[in-house]
């Protein structure tokens, strides 16, 4: 079985301030976006392990691949047969994209198909939950607003089918739990839900708390960011906690010529 893991963008993101049991507590809308990485999981021929992991692409760490995880996971409680994992990445790490926490969300995914666990998608965002707060996102994969440390959802119709993405990622990758230690209560207003408002309006309504940290550690980010704009974005951002910045646009931009240093991605939104 092949499946083709998406990245998200989130569309503010508020942060309330440290929570008694250390995580933060947060608001933000998350929508998915097409750039993927590609799993394939097939039955039998581990060898001596249960699960064994290839990875292609993007090098990352296989020891702590949230792919391998989800198996484990899911192991320990339904005993499932040995399986081959192939990874693909294409999602840059450390960029705000939750490429990893999507792999790992369809991993439930297709391990619930392949063994015909039959969960429930309340059962298998609750197993993802397990493995990090944005990974419960990826079982309905659909827009959401998220709070608490990201793992409470309640879908929004949030629709920007027919706007026009540029995500742009200068190969710098910030660690979450950096940013997190440095991140402040947030000033920004309590609702970030976009529906709320007119897209033209966001750009003074919604915030991303992460911005400050993360331009002030590395300004050519925020740079990135005033170069959509100046470009006719009706509105950019921050992606998470990384250092991907986006731009939503009213018509196909081209930004590979005036940032040719960086990895920029063209796409039509779902």
């Amino acid at each position: 079985m092949i499946s083709f893991p998406n990245a998200k963008i989130n569309i503010g993101l508020v942060n309330h301030g440290l929570r008694d049991d250390g995580y933060h507590e947060i608001r933000s809308t998350i929508y998915p976006i097409p750039i993927c990485d590609s799993l394939e999981i097939v039955l039998g021929g581990a060898g001596k392990e249960k699960c064994n992991l290839t990875i292609s692409g993007i090098e990352i760490d296989e020891a702590d691949n949230l792919c391998m995880k989800a198996y484990e996971l899911l192991d320990i409680k339904y005993n499932l047969e040995p399986v081959q994992m192939h990874l693909h990445k294409a999602i840059p790490v450390g960029a705000g994209l939750g490429g990893g926490s999507s792999d790992a969300g369809t991993a439930i995914l297709m391990l619930n198909e392949i063994f015909e666990l039959k969960l429930s998608t309340d059962e298998m965002k609750n197993h993802a939950a397990k493995l990090g707060s944005d990974c419960p996102f990826f079982i309905a994969n659909e827009p959401t607003i998220v709070t608490g440390r990201g793992d409470e959802l309640k879908r929004t119709d949030l629709n920007l089918a027919g706007y026009f993405l540029i995500v742009i990622y200068p190969e710098i990758h910030i660690s979450t739990s950096e940013a997190y230690q440095h991140i402040q209560k947030s000033n920004s207003p309590e609702n970030v839900d976009p529906l709320n408002g007119n897209i033209n309006n966001w750009r003074e309504s919604i915030f991303n708390d992460f911005e400050e940290f993360v331009f002030s550690s590395f300004p050519e980010i925020g740079e990135i960011k005033s170069k959509l704009y100046e470009g006719g974005a009706v509105y950019a951002s921050l992606s998470g906690s990384g250092s991907g910045v986006y731009g939503i646009f009213t018509q196909p931009t081209d930004f590979k010529s005036v940032l040719a240093n960086h990895i920029v991605w063209s796409l039509k939104l779902w």
